[in-house]
């Protein structure tokens, strides 16, 4: 997420990163045994929430500095670089109308100041002995390096298993559409797996951000877990949706991650967000996500063929001359195609019994 006119929530948890001189100086205000609500970032909207304290001059950002600063009772105030520290025992007053679902003093100032300042605000918790990072209305413990690689670990298995239950999912649905059997309900599974995979991700992504550099090998193996994802979940949707407009693919995209969690793990209201009917209805999808696991198959070629027959079951049915008159299918793509769908019939076949 991006706040106008400031940096990204990446950008600025990379700055907060272990080993970065920002987050020196927020371990050197934990050891102290301290509390601190730092502000970092300066202008109009800062100052009208802002009363008392007094102004440094030439005050150069160093982790020491900032970390004697905060033994003084009060706030402090960076400026958008980070580089200087413009005001020291600031007392906060953000607008008390802005709501919060936090509980202490510090944390309620510091979230309601980002919220109105668009700044990124840490407050440190003296009990507690953790920095929190509010911006762009988000919430982000800076927890040590080793508490988050075990937490980052556990959602990655967590991961790891969502994606094999994707996939089986996916699988079952290509068994079910080759063989004329596929409902709203299997595309719908598919839809809930690869959405929750999604959000799961997001959250291991923000936290293997505040590893810094011990962070890439998380990167790694998350892109590996998420790839292909997104394109499943379009795919279904242009299967399935009618019509498969891309406005309308993009307005469901935007439902479907707007869902909250207890709706998302119901089929039926998932089915109705996306405008399915009945969602045991028998279905009978385009073909896009087929299609798509054919090798070296252009997109506009695919597109043209799709348009040709219209639904799966008549492309899964379609003659080696009956492919030869879609534009840019000669005969090598053609017999392509024909073996294709006999292979995906042949192993639906084998399968069928299990249906039953």
């Amino acid at each position: 997420m991006t706040v106008v006119g400031g940096p990204s929530i990446t950008e600025t948890l990379e700055r907060l990163a272990p080993g970065t001189p920002m987050r020196r100086a927020l371990e050197r205000i934990i050891q102290q045994g301290k509390g601190s609500l730092v502000v970092m970032g300066d202008g109009a909207e800062v100052s009208e929430a802002s009363s008392g304290g007094f102004s440094l001059r030439s005050a150069v950002f160093s982790p020491a500095r900032l970390a004697e600063l905060s033994k003084m009772d009060g706030g402090i105030v960076l400026d958008d670089s980070w580089s200087n520290i413009l005001e020291a025992g600031v007392h906060f007053i953000p607008d008390g109308a802005i709501p919060t679902d936090e509980t202490g003093a510090r944390h309620r100032t510091a979230e309601r100041m980002a919220a109105q300042t668009g700044k990124p605000v840490v407050a440190v918790s003296e009990g507690r002995k953790v920095a929190t990072l509010f911006y762009g209305g988000q919430k982000i413990e800076l927890a040590s390096p080793t508490e988050v690689a075990a937490h980052v670990n556990q959602e990655l298995q967590s991961l790891d298993r969502l994606r094999s239950r994707l996939d089986d999912a996916e699988l079952k649905l290509t068994r079910l559409e080759a063989a004329g059997l596929a409902t709203y309900r299997s595309a719908i599974t598919v839809l809930q797996r690869a959405e929750l995979l999604e959000r799961l991700g997001r959250v291991v992504e923000a936290r293997a951000l505040t590893l810094g550099e011990e962070g890439r090998i998380v990167y790694l193996q998350l892109n590996d877990l998420l790839a292909g994802v997104d394109f499943t979940k379009r795919a279904v949707l242009r299967d399935y949706i009618k019509p498969p407009r891309n406005s309308t693919i993009r307005q469901a995209m935007e439902d479907l991650s707007g869902m909250t969690a207890n709706d998302l793990e119901d089929p039926s209201r998932v089915g109705k967000e996306m405008g399915f009917p009945d969602i045991d209805d028998p279905a009978d999808p385009r073909g896009y996500r087929l299609l798509s696991q054919v090798g070296r198959l252009p997109d506009p070629v695919r597109d043209d063929i799709i348009r040709h027959f219209g639904t799966a079951s008549s492309l899964l049915d379609a003659r080696v001359d009956e492919l030869l008159s879609v534009e840019g299918v000669g005969e090598t793509r053609a017999g392509q195609l024909r073996a294709f769908f006999d292979r995906l019939q042949d192993t639906a076949d084998e399968w069928e019994p299990v249906l039953d």
